[in-house]
């Protein structure tokens, strides 16, 4: 098994980058999911469930110091990351509520300009992280924007069987992973308590329940009338009601991860 696809998503909920190598620091791949956009008057968090447009919204992370934006139609915009001046700004992301720092009005206006509504761009640093779900893990771990864990795998196998069972290719950023893994069975990532890939060690903590953002077509926009892929994984992948797809991960440290680097189960 190898190490066959790496992404990161430097805005939560918009378009994902494929990369090459990167390095995985306390809050998971460096850059994932550090800004995130939200509702102007109640600090909620917005998505692709509400705004399917921000599928075609480009958020690049250009290290640590900016973010560019690119959408159609609309100029780019390099945002800067705030400094310890910039004011925080209470915002609630599923039942967390959190300070962050505020992007300033210039990202605000391109944002609200392009989505048609107001809204406000944050950045959150690991100081001011989320503590993730102590049912699943240690306290000290942390995630910034992603919805509830760092990590997400998928088996390329397991989305192979998906394609076929709907009758059509999928592509893999319908879901959103950070890790996709090669040579393994379909599901076999199911099973998974701990794994290692290059040097690092990770525990596989959560299966991943799936909304309705799978049936966005990641290039287009566009909501599948069949509601495809959730109406064939609810006919063998629910369970109390939610759909499973995918494993959270946590990583036990930091490091560093490329392309084919080899996978091996450890329990």
């Amino acid at each position: 098994m190898h190490l066959s696809g790496l992404y990161r998503y430097p805005l939560k909920s918009a378009m994902g980058e494929a990369l090459r190598e990167t390095v995985l620091d306390t809050l998971g791949v460096q850059g994932d999911r550090r800004w995130m956009v939200v509702d102007t008057q109640t600090g909620r968090f917005l998505t692709q469930r509400l705004l399917a447009q921000m599928t075609q919204l480009q958020a690049r992370w250009l290290g640590s110091t900016q973010l560019q934006l690119s959408a159609p139609g609309m100029s780019d915009l390099q945002v800067a990351v705030p400094d310890e001046q910039a004011p925080l700004r209470a915002v609630t992301i599923w039942r967390d509520s959190l300070q962050v720092p505020d992007a300033g009005d210039a990202a605000a206006q391109w944002l609200s300009q392009w989505l048609g509504r107001a809204c406000r761009l944050v950045q959150v640093s690991e100081p001011r992280a989320r503590q993730v779900d102590t049912a699943y893990a240690e306290a000290g771990d942390k995630v910034a924007f992603a919805d509830g864990f760092p990590l997400l795998l998928i088996g390329q196998a397991s989305l192979d069987d998906l394609s076929a069972r709907v009758g059509r290719p999928l592509p893999m950023l319908r879901f959103r992973p950070n890790l996709v893994v090669s040579g393994s069975a379909a599901y076999a990532e199911d099973s998974w308590k701990r794994i290692r890939i290059g040097e690092l060690e990770f525990r596989v903590v959560k299966g991943c329940s799936r909304c309705i953002m799978t049936t966005l077509d990641p290039q287009t926009g566009e909501r599948s009338a069949d509601r495809e892929p959730l109406t064939t994984l609810k006919t063998y992948r629910e369970r109390n009601g939610e759909v499973f797809f995918g494993q959270n991960l946590i990583a036990c440290g930091e490091g560093y991860l490329r392309l084919d680097m080899p996978v091996q189960v450890l329990e």
